[in-house]
């Protein structure tokens, strides 16, 4: 599933094609919006709520959209070729000059834009929030406080705590705290575990190559996300594959049995 600042960068993406353009041309592709026509209305903005999207139209409209673990929003000039097959699109919004294309979006929703809180309100903060404040902070750490005996990994992966971090990011936020993902929440500073996940998120919130170590070249973004081959980017050493989570929210899991301490299966 796409991490927070993934979500960021495509909403903004989105939002410098299309807003103030007026639609000349919709196209769902989903069952619940195949009658939808959006012609004629004007795109507001784009903004993002954690890993959701919301395109916002004149008349108080929005369209919501989360791209799950394959969905997409991509940006071309009308008239340009596609760089994937017809068959995955979802929705087409359109004006004469630009065209943005939505692949493989399972969840899409129209509703009133004073609205979206329906499917936003139970969230954490947003950890890429503009209006970020001491608030967010002190709520999302209450949040993670809240059960002390849960598998850290677990509550960092949970959008009600705070949104935005994703598998990457939670392999990535334990390793830096030198704590393994089984950890319990008890065992870590609440604050600075926050702190950490916003600074990681920020630092990548523009930019598509994800890096947590502060090198964007190719096989040194990571300290341990998928670093079975390689090993462990500080000490090189060998790294521990594990499963987190049950049924649709088990996650591979990546840790360093020598930088983390904690419990983590087979040890």
């Amino acid at each position: 599933m796409p991490e927070g600042d993934t979500v960021f960068l495509a909403g903004k993406k989105l939002d410098r094609a299309l807003a103030g353009r007026t639609l000349s041309r919709t196209d769902f592709r989903h069952p619940a919006l195949a009658t939808a026509d959006l012609t004629g209305r004007t795109v507001l903005g784009v903004g993002t709520v954690g890993k959701h999207l919301f395109t916002r139209f004149s008349g108080e409209l929005s369209l919501h959209s989360h791209l799950k673990m394959d969905g997409s929003w991509e940006v071309y000039r009308a008239g340009a070729r596609w760089r994937h097959p017809a068959h995955l699109v979802r929705v087409i919004l359109a004006d004469a000059e630009v065209q943005a294309v939505g692949f493989r979006l399972h969840d899409l929703e129209l509703l009133p834009t004073d609205t979206e809180s329906r499917l936003v309100g139970h969230l954490g903060p947003d950890l890429l929030d503009p209006q970020w404040t001491d608030e967010h902070a002190e709520r999302a750490v209450a949040a993670l406080r809240a059960d002390p005996a849960r598998e850290l990994g677990l509550a960092l992966l949970d959008q009600r705590v705070m949104a935005g971090v994703g598998n990457l990011y939670k392999c990535e936020v334990c390793f830096l705290l030198g704590v393994t993902p089984w950890v319990p929440v008890s065992e870590v500073d609440a604050g600075r575990t926050v702190a950490l996940a916003r600074k990681l998120l920020l630092a990548n919130a523009w930019r598509h190559e994800q890096s947590t170590t502060g090198d964007t070249a190719r096989g040194r973004r990571n300290w341990v996300y998928e670093r079975t081959r390689q090993g462990c980017f500080r000490c090189g050493g060998r790294l521990g594959v594990g499963t987190q989570g049950h049924d649709v929210q088990q996650r591979p899991t990546w840790y360093c049995p020598r930088c983390q301490r904690g419990p983590a299966p087979g040890k």
